[in-house]
């Protein structure tokens, strides 16, 4: 599996030759696209060929171009994720109400789940809240666990005061951190012949990552560690590019140690065979160490 993130911050020209994205700038470098995960653009004078582009998305390299505030603004996403891509909507189209909404169910117990246990890591008083909570969600998520487990997380994590709508440095690096994660999962999701747009419990009309939304639940707390970890720094290019490098930490997932980039792969390939086989079972969620 591909694995580096690649970073344009400056005025380059991005070309494509022989296998190789080409970057040039005050000196030329080369970088076989068999390794690249993902091209992270942050500048606006960056300028990309449409050969290159051609080639990023016939092999599912997904590139995201941020704006002159270098926050991410959008992405490319191939018309085909994989060979069978109709069959595949086909299949989306016909998965089962109500064992979609049990998966989503799933997915929520995992990601409280998760939150309790960074809340463990950190060594703060709430995690066995938050434990009670996960053992606690019932179909659907019907008694909200997921949002009061939200309040007391965050209020755990950054205080008392903190709230998730503040214009802080803190609310915008989860939220860069988040859409870093989002891309990586619209880029599976794709790769699946799926269709982002059609969510399990997000419908929102003007979202067109419904579903990525709905599966990257679980991961969000790999974003909050770097970001408690990181509070009291201010939200600049090095906050950004420690978020960026979420994608290059490793996780435990399938009987190995993977890289978070590669474990989202593992774990929607399994989510959508979870869909179609109707087994929640055959999920694959990460864990990570205490």
């Amino acid at each position: 599996m591909s694995w580096r993130i690649v970073v344009i911050d400056h005025k380059a020209k991005l070309s494509y030759k022989n296998g190789y994205l080409i970057v040039r700038n005050e000196e030329i470098k080369k970088i076989h696209l068999s390794e690249i995960n993902t091209i992270i653009i942050n500048s606006t004078a960056t300028v990309i060929t449409s050969y290159l582009v051609n080639e990023l998305l016939c092999r599912k390299i997904k590139v995201v171009f941020c704006d002159e505030k270098r926050n991410p603004a959008g992405e490319i996403v191939s018309y085909y994720g994989c060979h069978n891509s109709s069959k595949r909507i086909q299949e989306q189209l016909s998965w089962d109400k109500e064992y979609s909404t049990l998966i989503w169910t799933r997915i929520i117990k995992e990601k409280i789940y998760n939150q309790a246990k960074l809340l463990e890591i950190e060594d703060k008083d709430k995690a066995d809240m938050l434990y009670s909570y996960c053992d606690n969600v019932k179909f659907n998520d019907e008694t909200n666990r997921e949002g009061h487990s939200a309040k007391v997380y965050f209020n755990s994590l950054f205080g008392l005061q903190f709230t998730r709508d503040a214009k802080i440095d803190v609310n915008a690096a989860l939220d860069y951190g988040y859409s870093i994660i989002l891309s990586q999962f619209n880029r599976e999701v794709v790769a699946q012949g799926c269709l982002t747009q059609l969510g399990i419990k997000h419908r929102n009309e003007f979202n067109p990552f419904n579903l990525s939304s709905d599966l990257m639940e679980p991961f969000r707390p790999l974003v909050d560690r770097i970001v408690y970890e990181n509070m009291n720094e201010v939200f600049d290019g090095t906050m950004k590019l420690k978020l960026i490098d979420v994608l290059n930490h490793r996780v435990h997932i399938s009987n190995s140690n993977q890289y978070v980039s590669n474990a989202i792969s593992l774990y929607v390939k399994s989510v959508v065979k979870a869909l179609k086989d109707k087994d929640v079972d055959e999920i694959e969620f990460f864990d990570y160490e205490l």
